[in-house]
């Protein structure tokens, strides 16, 4: 039986200049990110050191450094950046990525776009 590893990392904040109208284009807004990892096999640490495992300072740094680094238009185009980088970790096989703007609508608790190629 072959054993599974996923990293998760959800609801993390950020400040991120995105959207096509004018008033977004004006000032940041917030972006919620989640982020599934399938972990490639044969990378489980086999000592309790962290050297041996994905580090998740790289994940979250990752995220934000990419988050800031532009305006985006869309989130599709911010959710496959953040997407094509965690896929590049080298522990990484697959990835699942979602992105939600919780101010984009009044009358909505969010709007969100997810990209993935984990396995169902």
């Amino acid at each position: 039986m072959t054993t599974t590893r996923r990293f998760l990392l959800q609801g993390l904040s950020c400040q991120a200049s995105i959207g096509i109208y004018d008033a977004e284009r004006q000032a940041t807004q917030t972006v919620l990110i989640d982020a599934e990892l399938l972990l490639r096999e044969g990378t489980e640490p086999q000592t309790d050191s962290v050297d041996t495992t994905i580090d998740y300072d790289v994940i979250r740094d990752t995220i934000h450094s990419l988050v800031g680094a532009m305006h985006y238009d869309l989130q599709e185009t911010l959710a496959r950046r953040i997407f094509d980088a965690l896929l590049a970790l080298p522990e990484v096989a697959s990835v699942r990525v979602r992105t939600a703007k919780p101010e984009a609508y009044f009358d909505c608790q969010q709007i969100a776009y997810e990209l993935s190629n984990l396995p169902s």
